[in-house]
């Protein structure tokens, strides 16, 4: 059969007959529509009354009894079982009986797989009528009490069907054979910071270029990880992350890695390699059975360079301003490994704080097994010694309430292996392991020794208590990590005496978030402490805070505990924070005032001023001034400000201070671009698995997936993060766009593999030309209101509305004739000619208003 082009009205413009004669469905009467087959759309009976117009007929609107119905043929659409979107797909429409309005979808055996119908519950007769490939039926002849509903405007199936026949799935299960692996394309994602001080009359200048680059192919990714810093003592140094090639492995649910990357940090501390893994991959699962980078806070007291290090590499830097500061989107190179916290201030004072990073209590459900393999080299910057290295871990959930785990790790001349529990209880998940290790050292005896964790995590309901991770860890004398052995063996390597900073025998680590009760706000602590076995001393460190809100004024408490390079102290401030909008309007101004006090007798006062400006926001500026007193330095004074832009390819940020002894300032600009077949395109933030959104002629049309994304002037906007295996909705907000374009959908939806990079196009009518036509019969009067107007096509371009005017759309040609039908006899039928004035291309796209006679 051949496929029949439906009439189509865009989204952000629906007929205007549908919404005006849905005023007058009150006057009418809802009747179930009969068969079987027909419980797709109640049927509305129309009371006309009020269209009448003396000499003009009667108006037929019958057409609109079952809505906006579609023509028979075959399409393409988004599927939705149960309102779960589950891809796109061929959708075919097919006339049920002799009426032409009854057109319904029709189900064969492959789409009612795919929207997860259990076969063997079908209606009696039905398997026997889909074993014919070519045979289809409308849904409801199929399976019992089941619905299905096609939007012509939205290219979309809405399909209802009872939950007993169903197939059991998970919610939020995709089928993976719907899973998209991309186009071919290649990605860059920079990050670049030039920091320049002077103080006292020497000079520093210190630049940081971050690079995430890749490619795509089918289902192999090759990512690169890199920096490169330039100062005047050191000179210029890259410094390589990772390099590494990765794809899925569908069938097990696992992610196949060579070349550079971590080890998981579930059982042991995780350590970087050069080598193959293979490993489980939560995001495989759907979103209801997925089994951490923590969020760093800090204080600076001007306009600073934070620097986080894990595992000796550097994965993340920027500017802050001056207060206190969080940092939540780290890019985590590992589940594991302590977080080095580096707060340098303009004048040029170093404060350093590490942040445990651990993964939390991880109980399974009954049956679900985690795996993770790995060989190759030891990978760590800071060593000489790279010795080959193997580790294999498990978990496997026995029931609801037990999770067992174990693993090995091997290499030369060191093991260690680990056995552990977990159980989920009414009362939290506790985890509790004992890890027995074994090194042997060339010039001493082998070190054996042994550590034992346990892990708490819970939701306190009755205080609202969100207990994220507490773990307590216990080990002997003896007891080394796998870089703790490296480490040893290197300074043996080389001569050196044993000079680490000390064998840890204690630690305590928790992280808590307590909302109390309305009207009292919140408190969060996260910290640790730890002791040793070869020196004296505990260190702790923490951050802590307390807000809360009185009307416009948010106010809040927060202490800190960290180390300070330059001094070689450990450092304890607490900090008093007030802030209230300067306005009421959008763009109002923000007021922050802090006061905070350290150990060391030093206060200071801090006033910011910041506010955003523009479009989407776009623009973001602050102005700060501060004055400290007191403590080892003497009084200063200091005053900065700080601006950025997010434009539509890049984010420029720039800053500048000055106060005693010193000035500072700083540029950064960051953001990304992907190449692919369809060109390039740039975008101002970017992530790991994204969209390339096509929508030709749509410039300047907001994507609603992020703040300020917008449709380039060459048809694109790239969607920086989407969710891996998961369904993901990108929406076009057509809100701007000019009059004579029109968008088939406004929505669509991807369920793209770790890391990809898809397509999505996003068609366009042939923008045309728009009309306003004030229409007249051949006796002047004006067109019955409601009577239906088509092209010379049969498309459907209008509606009669009042007074006979009418919003044509889509006129391919400068003048051709329509026709206006208001009846099924000839007389209700008459031809109206039009003739646009020539178009001017430099001209802002707009209605053409003007007369026409109807025929």
């Amino acid at each position: 059969m051949k496929t029949k082009k439906s009439p189509h009205f865009p989204s952000r413009l629906r007929p205007a007959s549908a919404v005006i004669l849905s005023l007058f469905a009150g006057a009418g009467a809802w009747a179930a529509t009969p068969g079987a087959g027909s419980t797709l759309v109640a049927e509305v009976e129309f009371n006309d009354t009020f269209l009448q117009q003396p000499g003009a007929g009667k108006i037929d609107i019958s057409r609109f009894n079952k809505g906006n119905p579609a023509l028979a043929g075959d399409y393409r659409a988004d599927l939705y079982a149960n309102q779960m979107w589950l891809g796109r797909g061929e959708v075919k429409l097919r006339q049920v009986g002799g009426d032409p309005r009854n057109v319904q979808p029709c189900f064969n055996r492959a789409l009612l797989e795919r929207i997860g119908v259990d076969l063997d519950k079908l209606q009696p007769g039905a398997a026997e009528r889909l074993e014919n490939e070519n045979a289809c039926a409308p849904l409801p002849e199929l399976v019992k009490d089941a619905t299905a509903s096609f939007d012509n405007s939205e290219q979309r199936l809405d399909i209802t069907v009872p939950q007993i026949a169903m197939s059991r799935q998970a919610r939020g299960y995709v089928d993976p054979k719907y899973w998209d692996d991309g186009v071919t394309a290649a990605r860059l994602q920079y990050n670049a910071n030039v920091y320049h001080t002077d103080m006292q009359g020497a000079s520093s200048t210190q630049s940081y270029l971050g690079l995430n680059a890749g490619f795509n192919v089918g289902a192999w990714r090759f990512r690169h990880l890199g920096n490169l810093t330039h100062n005047e003592q050191v000179g210029t140094h890259y410094q390589s992350v990772q390099t590494s090639l990765q794809r899925a492995i569908t069938p097990l649910k696992s992610q196949f890695t060579i070349g550079d990357a971590f080890t998981e940090g579930i059982m042991f501390d995780s350590v970087g390699f050069r080598g193959v893994q293979l490993s489980t991959d939560d995001r495989m699962l759907p979103e209801s059975q997925r089994g951490y980078a923590p969020t760093i806070h800090g204080i600076a007291n001007s306009n600073a360079r934070v620097q986080i290090r894990q595992n000796g590499n550097i994965i993340y830097e920027t500017t802050v301003a001056p207060g206190a500061f969080e940092i939540n989107d780290l890019y985590p190179t590992g589940y594991g490994g302590d977080l080095e916290v580096i707060v340098t201030e303009a004048d040029g004072s170093v404060h350093v704080s590490g942040t445990p990073y651990a993964a939390a209590v991880n109980s399974l459900r009954p049956g679900v097994t985690r795996y993770s393999v790995t060989a190759g080299q030891y990978r760590n910057t800071s060593v000489h010694r790279h010795p080959i290295l193997l580790q294999a871990t498990m978990q496997h959930g026995f029931n609801n309430l037990i999770t067992g785990y174990g693993g090995f790790t091997a290499a030369e001349n060191y093991w260690s292996a680990v056995a552990g529990v977990a159980l989920n209880t009414d009362y939290g998940a506790f985890g509790a392991d004992v890890t027995h290790a074994s090194t042997r050292l060339a010039n001493s005896v082998t070190r054996d020794g042994q550590s034992a964790r346990l892990s708490y995590s819970k939701l306190l309901t009755p205080t609202n208590t969100n207990l994220t991770l507490a773990a307590y860890r216990y080990s002997s004398s003896g007891f080394l990590s796998l870089a703790d052995a490296v480490a040893l063996m290197d300074l043996e390597d080389r001569g050196l005496a044993f000079a680490m900073n000390g064998i840890q025998r204690g630690r305590l680590q928790v992280t808590i978030n307590q909302a109390l009760p309305r009207g009292y706000g919140s408190f969060y602590l996260t910290g640790s402490t730890q002791d040793y076995w070869n020196r004296g001393g505990r260190d702790t460190q923490f951050q802590a805070g307390y807000n809360n809100s009185y009307r416009r004024l948010n106010y809040g408490v927060s202490a800190s505990r960290q180390f300070n390079i330059t001094t070689g102290r450990w450092d304890t401030r607490v900090m008093f924070t007030v802030g209230i909008p300067l306005g009421t309007g959008p763009h109002a101004p923000y007021s922050m005032t802090s006061l905070s006090h350290d150990t060391r007798g030093g206060t200071a006062v801090q006033e910011s001023v910041t506010g955003a400006l523009g479009v989407d926001n776009a623009f973001t500026y602050g102005l700060n001034a501060g004055y400290t007193t007191g403590g080892d330095a003497a009084s200063a004074g200091s005053i900065g400000v700080n601006a950025g832009y997010i434009s539509p390819v890049a984010t420029l940020t720039g800053s500048a201070s000055t106060g005693r002894n010193y000035t500072q300032a700083s540029l950064g600009i960051s953001g990304g671009m992907v190449a692919y077949a369809g060109g390039v395109a740039f975008t101002p933030t970017i992530g790991d698995t994204m969209a390339i959104v096509e929508a030709r002629d749509a410039a300047g049309a907001r994507v609603a997936n992020a703040s300020g994304l917008r449709v380039d002037p060459w048809g694109h906007a790239i969607v920086p993060t989407l969710t891996p295996f998961a369904s993901n909705q990108v929406e076009i907000d057509p809100k701007g766009l000019p009059m004579s374009v029109e968008l088939k959908s406004t929505q669509q939806h991807i369920a793209p593999t770790a890391g990809a990079i898809v397509r999505m196009k996003f068609e366009t009518a042939n923008p045309g030309r728009a009309a306003i036509l004030r229409a007249t019969g051949a006796d002047g009067k004006a067109l019955p209101f409601g009577a239906e107007v088509t092209d010379a096509q049969g498309n459907t371009v209008g509606t009669v509305a009042q007074g006979g005017r009418i919003i044509v759309r889509g006129l391919k040609n400068d003048e051709g004739q329509l026709t206006v039908t208001w009846g099924k006899q000839a007389s209700e039928t008459c031809g109206l000619d039009y003739a646009l004035p020539k178009a001017d291309p430099k001209a802002p796209v707009q209605y053409q208003i003007m007369d026409a006679g109807c025929r």
